[in-house]
C-alpha cells in the first residue's frame, strides 16, 4: 500500500466487515480450513482487491484473527483472497496465516506502489524479479561532522548508506535449513515469471474516474522492487534507492510477502502498478489521484496471469 492516509479508514472498514460478515470458518487455534489446493491472492488494502473479489465464483467466506478469507475460483483457478494489511508486519503475520489454515500452493499479490526507476510511468505495471527490505537498516553513529560509521563488528552493512542508514539483510531460516542465513533478495518464482513475461494483449486502462494519463501504460516484467515500514515520498531517497538498489518500484508489503515465501518454501510472485512516483512527481504526490488506474491495472494483469497458469 502505497497511502498512509487511508490506514483509519480502511482499518475502520476491516474492523466492521469482520464484525457484520457471516463467516463459515471457525477460530479454532491452528486448525486448516479448507484442504482444496490454492493460490493465495492477496492485496493491502480494500480498492486493490475489490475488482477481484468481484469475479470469484462460489465465494466462501472465513474469518480467522479479524480477517476475512474468501475462497472459490478465479479464471478457473481455486483461489483464497485476502487483505494483508498495511505495512511489513501485517504483511508478514496475515501471510503466515493464510499458509497455516489452507492449503496454499503459490502466492500472488496485487496492488499499487511508488515509481523509483525514472523510465516507468504512472499505470505501468512492473513484476520483479525479487525483492529486498531496504529499510531495514543500521542507524549509525556520527563519528566526524556529517560522517556516519558502523561498528567494526557489524560486517553486513555494506550497501552504500543514505546518511546515517546503513541498509543490511534480514535474517532467515527455513524447514529446510534452519541455520540463522543473512538474505537481503528475495526471489520470485522463475516459472511465474516466465508465464508473466508471455502475457500479451493486457488492456491497461490509462483513464478511470474521468482522470486520463498522458501515455498508454505497460507491462514490465523483471528488474528489482524494494519493501520497507514507510511511506516514501522524498526524491532524494527516491533517487539514492534507485541508484542503490536499481529498483523499479517499492511498496510497504512485498518483501515480507516475499521472506515469508521463502522460509516456507513456498512460490510468489507480485503484479505491482505505479500511482505515484514516489516523489519523483513534480507537483504533490500523485497517489490519491491515480490509485484507481493503478489498481486495476494491477488486477487486471493478475486475471491474465491466472488464466494463463497451466
Amino acid at each position: 500500500m502505497r497511502n498512509i492516509h487511508f490506514i483509519r479508514r480502511v482499518g475502520a472498514a476491516l474492523v466492521l466487515a469482520a464484525t457484520l460478515a457471516g463467516c463459515a470458518g471457525m477460530q479454532a487455534g491452528g486448525t486448516r480450513l479448507d484442504g482444496t489446493p490454492r493460490i493465495a491472492v492477496l492485496s493491502a488494502f480494500e480498492p486493490e482487491l475489490a475488482l477481484l473479489l468481484k469475479q470469484v465464483q462460489s465465494p466462501t467466506r472465513y474469518s480467522v484473527n479479524g480477517v476475512e478469507f474468501t475462497t472459490g475460483t478465479l479464471q478457473g483457478k481455486p483461489v483464497v483472497l485476502f487483505l494483508s494489511g498495511i505495512s511489513m508486519v501485517n504483511a508478514t503475520m496475515n501471510t503466515q496465516l493464510v499458509l497455516d489454515r489452507f492449503n496454499v500452493e503459490r502466492i500472488v499479490f496485487s496492488g499499487i506502489a511508488g515509481g523509483v526507476n525514472p523510465t516507468l510511468h504512472i499505470g505501468d505495471v512492473t513484476v520483479p524479479a525479487q525483492w529486498g527490505q531496504y529499510l531495514e537498516v543500521l542507524m549509525a553513529r556520527e563519528t566526524a561532522p556529517g560522517k556516519f560509521s558502523a561498528p567494526p563488528w557489524m560486517k553486513d552493512a555494506t550497501l552504500p548508506a543514505f546518511g546515517m542508514m546503513h541498509p543490511r539483510p534480514v535474517e532467515t531460516r527455513t524447514a529446510a535449513s534452519p541455520k540463522v542465513t543473512p538474505k537481503f533478495w528475495f526471489e520470485a518464482d522463475p516459472r511465474m515469471l516466465d508465464v508473466a513475461r508471455n502475457l500479451r494483449n493486457v488492456d491497461l486502462a490509462n483513464c478511470s474516474a474521468g482522470k486520463c494519463l498522458a501515455r498508454k501504460p505497460e507491462l514490465v516484467v523483471g528488474g528489482n522492487g524494494v519493501s520497507g515500514q514507510a511511506f516514501m515520498d522524498n526524491k532524494a531517497y527516491r533517487e539514492y534507492t534507485y541508484k542503490t538498489f536499481q529498483a523499479n518500484v517499492l511498496d510497504m508489503e512485498t518483501a515480507a510477502v516475499g521472506m515469508v515465501a521463502y522460509s516456507n518454501g513456498v512460490p510468489y510472485i507480485a503484479f505491482r502498478s505505479l500511482s505515484d512516483l514516489a516523489g519523483g512527481g513534480e507537483e504533490e504526490n500523485e497517489m490519491g489521484t491515480f490509485m484507481g488506474i493503478a489498481a486495476d491495472n494491477s488486477a487486471k494483469v493478475l486475471l491474465a496471469f491466472l488464466a494463463a497458469w497451466k
